[in-house]
């Protein structure tokens, strides 16, 4: 049974949530700022994270967890230079209130499910490692930096080895965030950014092709 860990300062919300969770058969634990969200020495499987607390903003909870649990950060803002800070400093995944309870619940699982089955594992791909385990990507034995979004991508990707996923499926089904601001041209840029980490010739990718008119999948070569 999952526990998640609800920070919502909005005492009306975190009820609801904590009320809705638990009939799906969550474990919840609901705090209502961000020091004792840092603070926290429990065991948990994934946090709601309202950005809006009162004693701090919540990218600095952010940073405490972000390696550890997924986080699904939850805000009243819908500026999407703030969606994408928020996803680059390590987010699982960003909603917006006001927001339907049964699209949440659903995210929930999907991530759960998702961090789950991808925890048991190494890959390979030519000079490249990732380890599923601690979220770790080496590149000629040596760590390599990937945003939690590239992160996501390659991973997907690399799990699905002769699979082609078109734009939309990356979209819908592995950011699960917001479409109206993780849009296509947001994709073309994360690519771009993660082909310059992981390829020797980010102009002739042969990790991550380009299946034009389609979309991307892994190298068939590796």
């Amino acid at each position: 049974m999952a526990k998640i860990l609800i920070v919502e300062d909005d005492s009306s919300i975190a009820m609801g949530l904590e009320f809705c969770l638990t009939q799906e058969g969550f474990l919840v634990e609901c705090l209502n700022n961000g020091e004792s969200a840092k603070n926290y020495q429990g065991n948990f499987d994934l946090m709601l994270l309202d950005l809006n607390l009162p004693d701090m903003h919540g990218f600095e909870v952010l940073k405490v967890w972000k390696d550890k649990v997924p986080v699904i950060c939850l805000t009243a803002c819908d500026e999407e230079l703030s969606i994408v800070q928020g996803l680059d400093m390590g987010a699982y995944d960003y909603i917006t209130k006001p927001f339907k309870t049964r699209e949440l619940i659903s995210r929930i699982k999907n991530i759960l499910r998702r961090n789950h089955a991808s925890n048991d594992s190494t890959i390979t791909l030519g000079n490249i490692t990732i380890d599923t385990r601690s979220g770790k990507v080496l590149k000629n034995g040596k760590d390599l930096f990937l945003t939690n979004m590239e992160y996501k991508i390659l991973l997907i990707l690399a799990t699905n080895p002769k699979t082609v996923f078109t734009r939309e499926q990356i979209l819908a089904d592995i950011w699960d965030v917001n479409e109206d601001y993780v849009n296509d041209n947001t994709l073309t840029v994360y690519i771009k950014r993660l082909r310059e980490k992981i390829e020797e010739n980010p102009a002739e990718p042969k990790i991550i092709e380009t299946v034009r008119g389609i979309g991307y999948k892994i190298g068939s070569d590796l």
